[in-house]
């Protein structure tokens, strides 16, 4: 039997489609996500302001240069959150079913990966019987009807009966894996006393049943234009888990992380620019800026990780070869908006003034570092507004192409641990 999470607590049951309401019930939804004590009173964030004219009590304010940058950022979300919203089937209330564990993970790739050295390296704390104290929930969350609308989450957390509510932090995997590939940096993360998630995005792990499903998912959204597998499907499916973690009496709703690798990346930059719940957001060598790559001709080493779609592209619309002109249609379709209005110019520096710290490598084909320069700059100006620059941070790792490094799970460890621990 599916446990029902009530409509009025669902993050997107305040989202109006009338223009005209989009700033008032988004501004609501900003008041759901409280930052820690410290960082919230450090951190004036531009979208309180339009929270608190709300308020009938509230001091009224001049519409500014803060007000109006604010408001952009309001309207940037309700158009993303509609995009969203345009390819969903028939829309659902939240429910909970119990899953069991997956005992033979599906990896989209050959050979079957095994051991990540990478993964290994996170910090760990040193407990007596580490196994034994561990707690372990397998669950499915319905955000939508359809076989994709059952999202796979695994929680790996410490047995404690304090009943104290715990920082958590969701885990985004890279194309091709599974939320089981996470699972030694989810123990050492449960090890440290964080509610430790991770699930299968659209068309991988359990919502995969062949080496080819993403693949052809993406095949299948470049011909009907009905779903959007490339990041925008689980951007949904992570909004919808953010309102069942921030109901959860084990987790501090004001202290939610999002991180990821690869696509997983991707997934933590734009789910966090859409929904403020998520309080301290670390994207791993997925940030880039896709209208850049196709005016400068950088786009060849993304599009060769998923070429399936390309080549589909290329052959209906008659060219001998995948050039600009296929790849901008691509975007379009399967993404509406990610090289124009959404791309990282727009939607990182809408993460401001949560802690935000963007991991790449600095010789990434994928995610050039040229192509960051106007994001990280507007980004800058956002988090220098809101007086919180020491809440923003960029690194390129020398020498590393498109590859987590152990470096890159340190530092992301810590500064979990700056913006989460109390």
């Amino acid at each position: 039997m599916a446990a029902k999470i009530p409509p009025s607590n669902l993050f997107l049951s305040t989202i109006l489609t009338t223009p005209s309401h989009v700033a008032i019930k988004l501004s609501h939804v900003q008041g759901q996500s409280q930052l820690s004590p410290s960082t919230f009173n450090s951190c004036k964030n531009r979208a309180f302001i339009v929270m608190n004219t709300s308020s009938p009590t509230a001091p009224q304010f001049s519409v500014d240069r803060k007000m109006e940058d604010s408001m952009d950022v309001t309207k940037l979300r309700g158009e993303f959150l509609q995009v969203l919203r345009s390819r969903r089937t028939a829309e659902v209330p939240l429910s909970v079913e119990p899953a069991q564990p997956v005992r033979d993970p599906l990896y989209q790739e050959t050979p079957k990966p095994t051991f990540s050295k990478t993964m290994e390296s996170t910090p760990k704390k040193d407990i007596p019987n580490f196994k034994e104290l561990l707690h372990e929930e397998n669950l499915y969350l319905i955000t939508e009807e359809g076989d994709q609308g059952r999202l796979p989450v695994l929680i790996l957390s410490m047995k404690e009966s304090s009943g104290k509510r715990r920082p958590a932090i969701v885990f985004l995997h890279s194309t091709n894996k599974c939320k089981e590939w996470l699972r030694p940096l989810l123990e050492a993360y449960a090890s440290r006393d964080y509610i430790a998630v991770a699930i299968d995005s659209r068309y991988h792990g359990e919502r995969a049943s062949s080496l080819t499903t993403y693949r052809d998912a993406l095949v299948s959204s470049w011909k009907k234009g009905n779903t959007m597998p490339f990041i925008f499907d689980t951007v949904w499916d992570l909004i919808k888990l953010a309102d069942y973690l921030t109901r959860r009496e084990d987790v501090d709703p004001s202290r939610i992380g999002i991180t990821g690798e690869s696509l997983g990346g991707m997934h933590a930059w734009f789910t966090a620019a859409a929904d403020t719940r998520y309080a301290v957001v670390v994207p791993i060598i997925g940030v880039q800026g896709f209208r850049w790559a196709v005016e400068h001709d950088k786009w060849q080493a993304r599009v060769d990780s998923i070429k399936a779609v390309f080549e589909e592209a290329r052959v209906d619309l008659g060219k001998s070869t995948i050039d600009k002109e296929v790849v901008e249609k691509v975007w379009d379709r399967i993404a509406p908006g990610l090289s124009s209005r959404f791309d990282s110019p727009y939607t990182i520096s809408a993460i401001a003034p949560r802690p935000l710290l963007i991991l790449n490598g600095k010789e990434d084909p994928r995610c050039p570092v040229d192509g960051l320069e106007l994001p990280e700059s507007r980004t800058r100006k956002a988090y220098k507004d809101s007086n919180c620059l020491h809440n923003f941070e960029v690194v390129a790792e020398p020498g590393i192409g498109h590859q987590m490094t152990p470096l890159m799970v340190k530092r992301a460890s810590d500064w979990f641990d700056k913006f989460l621990k109390l």
